[in-house]
């Protein structure tokens, strides 16, 4: 049975729909997850009648999700829905301008031109840009490993670098942007993109432009119950299937003999299998469950992208100018990023992101009449700092933005509060040094750094997830996830 047996290391989404992949070719697929519920960074909590998804916020490329439930050739609606936001965003800044970033692409140019005087055509030509790149450069860097002969070949890699601009790679996004734009408002706007795979605007390349494609030409979403109806689909499915998850158990060791894989330990039981797949992140799975040192040091050396600070707050007051997507900017953008790559010190004046999904369901994730604020800043990788001195420092500084440009006492209207803090994302979720994204895109090679997804030295075992090829953040996860079961599928498919 151990020859068609394939074994995940965390039910994050990756792991998850690398396991209904895997299953779907055949495989007895079984997980193992150290806590006791699916989803990784994907879950929710509920407290005193608020209730908050507790981590990724943002829902794009919906059609990956779809993707496994027509592999499956399994109805999507019993398990999952969603619908277009109008609105992908309000953006507010300091002086009292606050824009609304329209799905559609001419409503946004219009709300452009009146709210900052840049010429229609400016927006235009960028998101052109950006659609182009995403398809020619983008899917390849998506849909296949960028470090393996046998898939790379399959790519329409000469199409791909006719498109590919030397100012993706040698020019930083805020460079690229500057040229793009003549508002500084709309510099930032599109500087913002960086954050998605936690990297910095200022140095990360160009190339990251192409990001904006995803909300502003295919459209950002909303999953009806909130983001944790993603992991329920996902877990649903999988066990529809006949996935077997085994919660609440830590994976203690991968199992390696002349160099192919034999299994995991699990409470000093062995688990057999031909396939192994950690969701956890890269560092980890060296460090702890292959106790290789030195791969281990080579992650480690590479830079880590940025974690996050969230307040969970449940306000007992409606606050009509918001929607479900807010960002509140700094006004010193360059220092905040500096701050968080560069000096490592606390900054006072964060951008600050909220999300509130009870604006989208009215009355089911908050009481009548109040809201269920996520509010977010982005913040360094946790390093030793004193995050409880910081909580205070960083509450403090949100709370006076956010009175500054709402015109109210918002500490006033705290009725809930829960944190979430590196040290925190760490331990729940095994992140090193409780970087969202793994490894950061700082610099133009990037791409091609990050971890890849299969062990150039161990036959049977994989890597999926945030944390190696293609990245950070839902849809790069499910991505992972086809690129894993496609190299699989490739190499075992003469497997009786």
């Amino acid at each position: 049975m151990s020859s068609k047996k394939a074994i995940i290391i965390g039910a994050g989404v990756g792991g998850m729909a690398t396991a209904i992949r895997l299953r779907l070719l055949g495989y007895h697929v079984q997980v193992f997850e150290k806590n006791n519920y699916p989803g990784g960074k994907l879950t929710h909590f509920e407290t005193n009648g608020f209730r908050f998804d507790a981590g990724p916020s943002l829902f794009t490329s919906p059609q990956l999700i779809e993707a496994l439930f027509t592999l499956a050739k399994e109805p999507m609606a019993p398990y999952f829905s969603y619908e277009k936001l109008k609105v992908a965003c309000n953006y507010f800044y300091e002086d009292g301008v606050c824009i609304k970033a329209y799905t559609n692409r001419e409503s946004f140019a219009s709300e452009l031109q009146e709210k900052t005087g840049e010429p229609i055509q400016n927006l235009y030509r960028y998101l052109n840009h950006a659609s182009e790149a995403y398809h020619h450069i983008a899917n390849i860097f998506l849909r296949y490993s960028l470090h393996s002969i046998q898939t790379i070949i399959k790519a329409p890699i000469i199409k791909a670098i006719g498109k590919l601009k030397l100012a993706y790679l040698f020019k930083s996004l805020n460079i690229y942007n500057e040229k793009a734009f003549k508002s500084p408002k709309l510099v930032q706007l599109f500087n913002r993109f960086a954050t998605y795979n936690g990297s910095n605007p200022y140095t990360a390349p160009a190339m990251l432009s192409l990001i904006a494609h995803l909300e502003h030409n295919e459209g950002a979403f909303y999953p009806k119950g909130g983001m944790i109806s993603i992991t329920n689909a996902l877990y649903g499915l999988a066990v529809k299937l006949g996935v077997e998850f085994t919660f609440g158990q830590s994976v203690q060791q991968i199992m390696i003999k002349d160099q192919v894989v034999q299994g995991v330990m699990v409470n000093h039981t062995q688990h057999p299998a031909s396939i192994v797949v950690s969701n956890m992140d890269v560092y980890f799975t060296y460090k702890n469950l292959l106790n290789d040192t030195v791969k281990a040091a080579e992650v480690k050396k590479q830079e880590r992208s940025s974690s996050a600070f969230i307040f969970y707050w449940g306000m007992n007051k409606s606050f009509p100018m918001l929607d479900l997507h807010n960002i509140f900017f700094s006004t010193d953008y360059k220092a905040e990023f500096d701050a968080i790559f560069n000096t490592g010190l606390p900054f006072y004046d964060p951008t600050v992101y909220i999300n509130i999904t009870n604006k989208q369901e009215p009355g089911k994730h908050a009481p009548v009449g109040k809201e269920n604020w996520f509010v977010m800043i982005n913040v360094p990788a946790n390093n030793g700092q004193d995050w409880t001195m910081l909580e205070d420092f960083y509450r403090k500084a949100i709370i006076e933005k956010l009175n500054k440009i709402l015109g109210t006492q918002v500490e006033s209207y705290i009725e809930v509060s829960e944190v979430l803090s590196p040290v925190t994302i760490e331990s729940k979720t095994a992140s090193y040094m409780g970087s969202l994204y793994g490894t950061s895109s700082n610099s133009k090679m990037a791409a091609f750094m990050r971890h890849p997804n299969d062990s150039k030295t161990t036959s049977g075992l994989y890597f999926v997830g945030g944390s190696v090829h293609p990245g950070g953040g839902i849809p790069l996860c499910l991505s992972s996830a086809a690129i894993v079961s496609n190299l699989i599928q490739d190499k075992y498919k003469n497997l009786s």
